[in-house]
């Protein structure tokens, strides 16, 4: 059972009660005949074929409340996306799939690259950005979760809880971040949140001095959580990073465009366990050693639009400091896991502070280098004032697809 302790400047809803499920489905059902529901899922087509998706179609058809399901399909081929259409049929709500491989979504990325609007980059931030899209487009939603296809610990009450916040009228919150624990199979997981993030936050604060975006940062229990849930007002204006710094960059975005006492967090999850990043140390352009170069330039990136300057001698710094709260962090850790009854391997553990160290120099160079590389996909705003048809033109083109290779077409 958790606390009811408040840290930071972020509200967080807790788990305080292990409230039944039922209770809180009837409470969204309510909420949905004022607010409509919807759930966006970021997909690659390898996870239909996995151990977890099968499992979260199974759960999410007896949900009561959503109105509409949207599903991002990636790295499908016009057959693998005919099964997908059968797979995802299992689902009773209205639902449609982004097959945004296929030839229809290819040509308006096409159109969009043009004029310099398209994602860059393959991957869940340019997926996440074209189901964006569709939501605006369909309007059929005023509160959207999203949570990723890959969870092995999926049960109904985390999208309960983690769309609550923004479907309940009597809420003022525009966004919410779940927050979870990473245990699995006697371990503690999450290695890029808590050695890297954690520390990172505390040693920026160290070397630059307090900031309010920093105390914001920080307020929050599970940073890099891939879970979180909007009202769809935010959508619109909403900048999505296409790399790996998409949840600190959408933590970015709503600090720049919403009040504090809007955002909140809650726990959605006494364990929570997915796809695990190798560390891939000798690669900067996979798994957590990219992740890591990342979610750093997101953050250097960011205090730099606040004014913060940045040369060599404060990268030498941040990594100093960074390897020494990390190195104490790890004993931290080591003894809340033996206290728990997990294992904990000390050596792995340092080797990837020590990663993550080398990194965040590698970093700031490259932030050095490149002041005004950006990863963020513009706005839909933006977009639209750029090509006004476009909402309407993706709407078709995801009907058509449906229409054309729906089995029941």
């Amino acid at each position: 059972m958790a606390d009811f302790h408040q840290n930071g400047i972020v509200t967080t809803l807790h788990n305080l009660i292990d409230r039944p499920l039922a209770d809180i489905e009837t409470d969204l059902l309510r909420f949905s005949q004022v607010r409509p529901l919807g759930l966006l899922l970021p997909s690659l087509f390898s996870e239909l074929e996995g151990e977890a998706l099968p499992k979260i179609v199974e759960r999410l058809k007896e949900v009561p409340y959503l109105n509409e399901i949207v599903i991002g399909l990636d790295r499908a081929d016009e057959q693998q996306f005919r099964h997908a259409l059968k797979f995802f049929a299992a689902l009773g709500q209205h639902h449609r799939l982004l097959w945004n491989d296929g030839p229809r979504l290819q040509a308006l990325d096409a159109e969009l690259k043009e004029l310099g609007l398209a994602p860059r980059e393959l991957g869940k931030g340019r997926n996440v950005w074209y189901c964006i899209g569709y939501f605006l487009a369909s309007g059929k939603s005023e509160s959207i979760a999203l949570h990723d296809c890959d969870i092995l610990t999926y049960q109904r009450d985390l999208l309960a809880r983690l769309i609550y916040p923004v479907a309940n009228p009597q809420f003022n919150y525009e966004f919410c971040k779940g927050y979870y624990a990473r245990i699995a199979n006697g371990n503690l997981n999450g290695r890029a949140n808590r050695l890297l993030v954690t520390p990172l936050l505390i040693s920026l604060k160290k070397v630059l001095g307090p900031t309010e975006y920093l105390e914001y940062m920080s307020s929050f229990r599970y940073t890099l959580a891939g879970e979180f849930s909007m009202r769809r007002d935010v959508l619109s204006n909403l900048r999505i990073p296409s790399d790996w710094g998409l949840e600190i960059g959408v933590l970015s975005e709503m600090h720049r465009n919403h009040a504090t006492n809007q955002i909140c967090q809650v726990d959605i999850a006494q364990c929570y366990d997915h796809k695990h990043q190798d560390l891939s140390p000798d690669n900067q352009q996979a798994g957590l050693s990219k992740m890591s170069i990342d979610i750093a330039k997101a953050l250097f990136r960011k205090l730099a639009t606040q004014g913060k300057v940045f040369t060599p001698e404060t990268f030498r710094s941040i990594k100093a400091t960074y390897f020494r709260v990390a190195l104490d962090m790890v004993e931290t850790y080591r003894n809340d896991a033996l206290m728990n009854g997990l294992d904990f391997d000390i050596h792995a553990e340092e080797l990837a502070v020590e990663m993550f160290a080398g990194n965040l120099m590698d970093a700031g160079q490259g932030f050095l280098d490149n002041p005004m590389e950006t990863p963020f996909i513009a706005s839909w705003n933006r977009v639209q004032s750029a090509m006004p048809d476009i909402l309407q033109r993706l709407y078709e083109a995801v009907e058509a697809d449906h229409r054309e290779f729906s089995p029941a077409s």
